[in-house]
């Protein structure tokens, strides 16, 4: 599906990013475990356009990627929940739901349905729907994020360290809504960052574990099992 070969990247001179090599699968669920610093938020940024790479591919079913500029990467069917949340403050809740598929031009009632489904994967959300992006906890500034990133990921959802900072209620609540997602939408591809891989538990099919900007392998890659 979404294929890196040899992709680095240079953030301020500094390379952090070094020939990454790696296929992320239909239907699979993967964890990028790694300590800070390691280069996971960046790959995931690169894979949306938000950092130039130099050097190597990143291609979407054989699609290269580096014709397609970041603000049109989720008309491709790719939903990115940041780990800073990345909601506008200004905007209801439901408003940050919507905005990606209103960018990418869909229309009302494919929207419209996209947030049913939404909702119905993630239903801490509809109780939030009228509140301002500015008035979430952290904790619920994620679950927002998540629904943003499914509503515009038809394909691929990356999510960066979703589960830091989370309290037990909401980190169980967050992994049953990934369990829904998967049910609803077994095709789609999703991608987890994450320092602590405790915290994933048995969500991914596959972990990578990435060390200063390379991919090593996993010790513990035989416990993996799907969600």
């Amino acid at each position: 599906m979404l294929t890196l070969e040899a992709v680095s990247a240079d953030i301020a001179g500094i390379q952090v990013l070094h020939g990454i090599t790696t296929t992320f699968e239909q239907g699979a669920t993967i964890a990028i475990v790694g300590r800070n610093g390691a280069g996971k938020t960046t790959l995931l940024r690169l894979i949306m356009g938000f950092i130039p790479r130099h050097g190597g591919r990143v291609s979407l079913e054989g699609r290269d990627l580096s014709v397609v500029p970041a603000r049109t990467r989720a008309s491709l069917g790719i939903g990115y929940a940041p780990e800073d949340r990345g909601m506008f403050p200004t905007f209801t809740v439901e408003e940050n739901l919507r905005f990606p598929c209103e960018v990418i031009g869909m229309a009302r009632p494919a929207v419209d349905g996209r947030l049913a489904e939404t909702l119905s994967i993630v239903p801490e959300l509809e109780p939030m729907l009228g509140r301002s992006g500015a008035a979430l906890s952290g904790g619920q500034g994620k679950m927002a994020a998540l629904g943003r990133a499914i509503m515009a990921g038809s394909r691929m959802v990356l999510l960066d360290e979703p589960f830091q900072g989370l309290a037990p209620v909401l980190a169980q609540q967050y992994s049953q809504s990934l369990q829904r997602l998967h049910a609803a939408r077994p095709q789609l591809c999703v991608v987890i960052t994450e320092s602590n891989r405790g915290l994933l538990k048995d969500i991914p099919t596959r972990t990578l574990a990435l060390e200063r900007g390379e991919v090593k392998p996993d010790p513990g890659e035989g416990a993996s099992r799907r969600i």
